[in-house]
């Protein structure tokens, strides 16, 4: 699509994650198995045909740049257009709502200025879903809209901003954790003149989220809703994290998320097939390539290169990448990190409300 192009905003984590973001931006979470959250973003763009697209890092940067390379994956590694990092603030958003601060817009303006396109699909990072986001911007232009939030109606259980509307359908209101409602889904379509204008207007004041500036001008700006209906995963911390994980071990989520003609992109790595050994029992899990498995998982994600050892038992539980599983252990809703090391015979378990996460290349 000529007329739009991508900006996904990836300076932001929370404390909620725990561990799991000491090292690593939410933007670089692993999920399901082999993926990263960064994929599912950068996957809609690629699937909406959407060939400029700017990825705004965190100044933890690392993982994610090791993750997404050139942009290869999602065909962004090309002459005309493409991926491009942009800089992000070094004072990222450290919090559960704010993922567009306007700093981060500020100084990446050039960006804006030569991407030569109508309007700007921007998007945060830890909303699961599969869009298409030529059907929101041909509402977009329908309606006349100068920036057209999505949203989904849901029963208020998930942390985030909520829409109200008036009768003809113009956004009346940006509330946070209104009971339920029309849920934000961290993503919108924007005029690129008017993106532009905000950040002229505010230059003074960069500390702001975008969502806040939105929410100030909704009676001078033309700002819609286009309602997506599809499944839509929130991590927002440990629990909501564990919570759609294993909500890829039912076959609709799968269906929803994964579909033949928007394919979810993600780096390519090389392994093996699993391996089963005749002590091993499986049952309602996900397990990766190159994985040794000798003892019992139970809906569970297990990553790459994981090894379960003999008389084990692993059940509701996410083990990532390269983790060794002693013999004789048990553990049930326990999130591992890359690399943990569980001796034989530990036994740790936890609420599914409250799972425990153990830090990378950390011993239990």
């Amino acid at each position: 699509m000529k007329k739009l192009m991508g900006l996904v905003m990836a300076n932001y984590s929370n404390e909620a994650f725990g561990v799991l973001t000491n090292e690593r931006p939410v933007a670089s979470l692993p999920f399901g198995g082999r993926y990263r959250l960064i994929d599912f973003p950068l996957s809609n763009m690629m699937n909406s045909g959407i060939t400029t697209v700017g990825l705004i890092t965190p100044y933890m940067y690392r993982s994610l740049m090791d993750h997404v390379g050139v942009g290869k994956e999602w065909s962004l590694n090309r002459k005309i257009g493409g991926m491009f990092i942009l800089p992000g603030s070094i004072y990222g958003l450290k919090s559960t709502r704010g993922k567009f601060l306007l700093r981060d817009i500020i100084q990446n303006t050039p960006f804006l200025i030569r991407g030569g396109c109508d309007l700007v699909a921007v998007t945060g990072c830890n909303r699961i879903y599969n869009i298409d986001f030529r059907e929101v911007a041909s509402q977009h232009e329908s309606s006349g809209a100068e920036i057209t939030l999505i949203y989904q109606k849901r029963d208020g259980e998930d942390d985030g901003q909520y829409l109200t509307f008036s009768e003809n359908g113009r956004v009346t209101a940006v509330k946070n954790d209104a009971g339920g409602g029309n849920y934000f889904l961290d993503a919108f379509i924007i005029n690129r003149e008017l993106l532009l204008k905000f950040t002229n207007w505010y230059q003074a004041l960069g500390y702001l989220d975008l969502m806040e500036i939105i929410g100030e001008n909704l009676d001078k700006v033309r700002v819609r809703g286009f309602e997506y209906a599809g499944y839509v995963g929130c991590v927002d911390g440990l629990d909501s994290y564990m919570r759609t994980n294993l909500a890829l071990l039912r076959a609709d989520v799968r269906d929803a998320l994964f579909l033949r003609d928007r394919p979810i992109c993600t780096k390519v790595q090389d392994s093996p097939p699993a391996k089963y050994l005749e002590t091993s029992h499986v049952c309602n899990s996900l397990i990766s390539s190159g994985c040794t498995i000798e003892g019992t998982v139970e809906n569970s994600i297990i990553f790459r290169g994981v090894r379960v050892g003999r008389g084990a038992v692993v059940r509701s539980c996410v083990i990532m990448q390269g983790c060794e599983i002693g013999e004789d252990t048990n553990l049930e809703n326990i999130i591992c990190d890359k690399y943990v090391d569980v001796k034989a015979g530990v036994k740790v378990t936890a609420s599914p409300d409250a799972p425990i996460a153990v830090g990378k290349k950390q011993e239990l």
